[in-house]
């Protein structure tokens, strides 16, 4: 008899192991499974469409990441960015970091119509944003990851959150580490998420100063390798060609994997944001050290901090709301 008792208790937490792992919970608040029932087309729909676009630009990978970092830096991953200006919204699209450089909302828009049709008033934009962000990095050869989901829209923006929280390619590394320290990320995740930077291109607005005036003194930045500025002058002049683009890995812009700690190393980041990783920190140095030898060791950890910052805040339960159309709130 407690023979059948024990094969009994065994059994049952092997019926029941599955769906605890199916069901299981990212900060309490989140689960990769949200929408098995509600929506269980969701991540092909998002997937396909994302594809499709990437396979348009290439550049739009990194495109549709950035958003799900500007997003999750200002109230939390709420899909607030998304928001167009109208009555009471100030958009955070007209934010110094966003304005004239923050791209892929029309792909955010066909994912939504898509998920729309399948699925009315279920899937948030900012689970949109979250897992667009995840099959950014697959489709140009980085990590894979659980997306935890069931996120819900916010009813607001924050123009002046977007200003003062999203850190800027000039700041020092201490202002950069704590931006990132006051949304519950450390040095780790500062390291491993500006990984991201190994996909993608800086408009010259962003390095100008690392070229002509580092310091305000009328000198260039001589941490940076001199044939390595010397081209970017050719496509970033003193005055003029702001918009002029230049890719943040030299090595591989269209292939995410750790050529960017590489750079690094060789005093060949392109924004000042990344090269202080490896020249103002030890710990941080330490870091890019670790990851441009063990390619490994950068896709576990850019995939464990990814899903760290999506639980930045979110709204969840009756909070906010499932916007109908990502650029604005429901009437």
């Amino acid at each position: 008899m407690a023979r059948l008792s024990n094969f009994l208790f065994v059994l049952s937490l092997i019926c029941i192991l599955p769906l605890y792992l199916c069901q299981q919970s990212y900060g309490g608040k989140l689960n990769p499974g949200y929408y098995a029932h509600s929506c269980p087309q969701a991540g092909e729909i998002v997937r396909s469409v994302v594809a499709q676009a990437v396979a348009r630009e290439t550049r739009m990978a990194a495109s549709l990441m950035r958003l799900h970092f500007h997003d999750c830096f200002v109230q939390g991953c709420d899909g607030s960015l998304l928001l167009d200006s109208s009555g009471r919204i100030v958009s955070e699209k007209s934010s110094n970091p966003n304005s004239k450089s923050a791209r892929g909302f029309e792909v955010v828009d066909q994912i939504k119509a898509q998920l729309e049709k399948q699925c009315p008033g279920t899937v948030s934009c900012a689970d949109i944003l979250t897992l667009a962000a995840r099959d950014s990095s697959v489709l140009t050869g980085g990590p894979s990851w659980m997306v935890p989901l069931g996120r819900r829209d916010s009813r607001s923006a924050s123009l002046s959150g977007s200003n003062n929280n999203i850190p800027a390619p000039n700041n020092t590394f201490q202002t950069i580490l704590s931006k990132f320290n006051r949304q519950g990320l450390d040095v780790t995740d500062l390291v491993a998420l500006s990984g991201s930077h190994t996909i993608g291109f800086s408009r010259c607005t962003s390095f100008r100063q690392r070229l002509y005036n580092q310091s305000g003194n009328g000198r260039p930045d001589m941490t940076l390798e001199q044939s390595f500025a010397a081209n970017l002058r050719q496509r970033c002049p003193r005055s003029g060609g702001d918009q002029n683009l230049s890719v943040l890995d030299i090595v591989s812009a269209a292939k995410f994997d750790n050529s960017y700690f590489k750079n690094l190393i060789e005093n060949m980041g392109l924004l000042n944001s990344d090269q202080v990783l490896f020249s103002s920190n030890d710990k941080s140095r330490d870091l890019v050290k670790k990851y441009a030898e063990d390619q490994g060791e950068f896709f576990e950890q850019f995939a464990e901090s990814m899903i760290k910052m999506g639980n930045i805040s979110p709204l969840t339960g009756s909070s906010g709301e499932i916007r109908k159309d990502c650029r604005k709130i429901n009437s």
